[in-house]
């Protein structure tokens, strides 16, 4: 499935212009704010099918809203930071699993507070006309969220990536590679490291108006079966962006590659970069 999205993505990258931007995507962009800018986005998402083998549930997820939020704290770094305050599941099923039974939720849905994760962006090496640029990033997530609602990890985890973009004619493709250290909800002593991935393409329609794709997702290392909460996902995402100056409109629909991904889900939001302070 993962590398026939591949060709998918490899298909549609055709021309025009694209400028360096995140959502409705996940796969990171090397280029940097700049110093003293701040982006804040937010928007909503919902996932259909969406499981949780920890806790045996199942059901339809809304996330609302999705913040972040960006500062350039120099001309090649910025600080990074996301979190969703809201997340319900509309429980459609529920089945035997480790930790079914801390389980709070009694009725047809369940909610939690979003994991934060603060991470950190750094451009390590510019565009030129026959290099990408290149950058390195760093996420930690922390577990706010509790066992008891049953979407919740309950782990704290660290990862690092490499990242590459480059603009081939007209069109801006972004590749990340890297790991995340994923603490077993299971056993708190062991770890499983994943491989996590992605590639994106973005297609200008006009100035103001884009068409975006990516594959995202991750991939365990882990010799036969992954331990329960560190299973492989990857989600293949299309969507468009309308930039009019400081504002972006984006909205997106993705689909799940692996049987625990959710089948399908929509996203939209907004995003506002402006100028925040001037670094001495």
């Amino acid at each position: 499935m993962v590398a026939k999205a591949i060709i998918v993505l490899a298909v549609l990258m055709c021309t025009a212009p694209a400028a360096a931007q995140q959502r409705p995507l996940d796969t990171q962009d090397p280029e940097t704010l700049g110093a003293g800018r701040v982006l804040i986005e937010g928007g909503i998402s919902g996932a259909h099918g969406m499981m949780y083998p920890l806790s045996g549930l199942e059901g339809n997820l809304w996330q609302l809203p999705v913040l972040g939020v960006d500062v350039g704290i120099s001309s090649i770094a910025d600080l990074q930071i996301t979190a969703g305050p809201y997340r319900y599941l509309s429980i459609t099923s529920r089945e035997p699993a480790p930790l079914a039974g801390l389980v709070t939720a009694t009725g047809d849905s369940t909610h939690a507070v979003e994991d934060i994760t603060f991470g950190a962006k750094i451009r390590l090496a510019g565009e030129t006309e026959r290099r990408p640029s290149f950058g390195f990033r760093f996420t930690t997530r922390l577990p706010n969220s509790k066992h008891r609602s049953g979407i919740a990890q309950g782990t704290t985890d660290f990862g690092a990536s490499l990242l590459a973009g480059k603009t081939v004619q007209s069109v801006r493709v972004v590749g990340n590679i890297g790991y995340v250290i994923m603490s077993e909800p299971l056993d708190a002593a062991k770890q499983n490291d994943v491989l996590t991935y992605g590639l994106s393409f973005a297609r200008a329609l006009t100035q103001r108006a884009e068409i975006v794709a990516e594959l995202n997702g991750w991939a365990s290392t882990r010799n036969g079966i992954a331990p329960i909460g560190t299973e492989s996902r990857a989600l293949l995402k299309f969507g468009g962006r309308f930039t009019q100056g400081p504002v972006r409109l984006d909205a997106g629909v993705f689909v799940g590659l692996h049987d625990i991904d959710p089948t399908i889900g929509f996203t939209t939001g907004v995003t506002y970069v402006f100028n925040a302070f001037t670094l001495p």
